[in-house]
């Protein structure tokens, strides 16, 4: 529960940020512990629907992206269950997660 709260939290936050019309590079991490995302691993987040999105989470933000094919659908490939995040997704990060 208390990841998908942090995913809802950071679904809400880039919904809000997608709305500014200001163009930023968002392979880089600004944070805390800067250093851009391929320095990171991403784990897997499945939704209440089943499929994939890509997550980072290096303790201060998070990144969420839907993973999808080269036509632009999405994937669904039973990584796990339902509305639980699988992988090293907090990996690459010496920030410890406040939450």
């Amino acid at each position: 529960m208390k990841t998908i709260s942090k995913l809802a939290l950071l679904g809400a936050a880039l919904g809000l940020a997608a709305c500014d019309g200001v163009s930023i590079d968002k392979t880089f991490d600004r944070g805390t512990d800067r250093k851009h995302l391929s320095q990171l691993q991403a784990g897997v987040w499945i939704d209440p629907e089943g499929c994939d999105h890509w997550i980072i989470d290096d303790g201060v933000e998070g990144y969420l992206t839907a993973r999808v094919d080269d036509y632009g659908r999405p994937i669904c490939s039973g990584a796990g269950p339902a509305s639980t995040a699988v992988g090293p997704y907090k990996s690459g990060s010496a920030v410890r997660d406040p939450l």
